[in-house]
C-alpha cells in the first residue's frame, strides 16, 4: 500500500481522472459533477496497490458558522475505497492522512456519511452533530433536516456544543 498525500493543484490530469473513475464505481454512479467539484482545491490522500489507484479522500476548507463564530473547518468529500478492497485498511489509510491535515490546518473537521458509514467514522473519534443544521443560501437561511442525522465533526481547537446550531457556507449540489 503505498499513500500519497497531495493539493489538487499538484495531481495531474491523469491522475484526476483516475479519482474520479474510481469514485464513479465506489458510488455506482452516484458522484454527480458537483460532488467531484466538491473534492477539488484541497488535499486529497490517494492509497494505490502497485499502479492501481484502490482509494480516496480529500479534505477541502470551508466555513461552518457556529455559535455567531465563523469557523474555518476542514470538510472531508469523496472518501471511497473500491469495492472488492473494503475492509482492508485502505478506508483508515485515507482518514489518517486527511485527519493530520485537519488537525495540523483547521479549527474543526466535518464531514457528512452515508448511513452506511456512521460506525466507521464514530470509531475514529468523529461526533455526531446532535442539533439543527442550516446552510447559508444565496436567498438566505435554509434548514436541511435531512441533513440533521448525518454530519459528524472531529473538535481540534475548539469545543463545540453537539446540540447547537450548525450552518455552512453554500455551495451547488449537496450543501452538506
Amino acid at each position: 500500500m503505498k499513500i500519497v498525500t497531495a493539493h489538487t493543484a499538484d495531481l495531474d490530469a491523469e491522475t484526476l481522472v483516475e479519482a474520479r473513475t474510481l469514485l464513479d464505481d465506489v458510488f455506482d454512479g452516484g458522484l454527480d459533477d458537483h460532488d467531484w467539484d466538491h473534492s477539488l482545491g484541497g488535499v486529497h490522500a490517494l492509497v494505490r496497490e502497485g499502479p492501481d489507484l484502490v482509494a480516496h479522500g480529500s479534505v477541502v476548507q470551508r466555513r461552518l458558522i457556529h455559535d455567531g463564530r465563523a469557523l474555518r473547518v476542514g470538510y472531508i468529500e469523496a472518501v471511497g475505497v473500491r469495492a472488492d478492497l473494503r475492509r482492508n485498511g485502505y478506508g483508515a489509510a485515507v482518514m489518517t492522512a486527511l485527519e493530520r491535515v485537519v488537525r495540523g490546518a483547521y479549527e474543526m473537521g466535518a464531514l457528512s456519511s452515508a448511513h452506511e458509514a456512521v460506525g466507521f467514522y464514530a470509531a475514529r473519534g468523529w461526533r455526531l452533530w446532535l442539533g439543527r443544521t442550516w446552510a447559508l443560501t444565496p436567498d438566505g437561511l435554509r434548514r436541511t433536516e435531512e441533513d440533521d442525522d448525518g454530519v459528524y465533526v472531529l473538535p481540534v481547537t475548539v469545543s463545540p456544543d453537539l446540540s447547537g446550531d450548525l450552518t455552512c457556507d453554500w455551495r451547488d449540489g449537496d450543501v452538506w
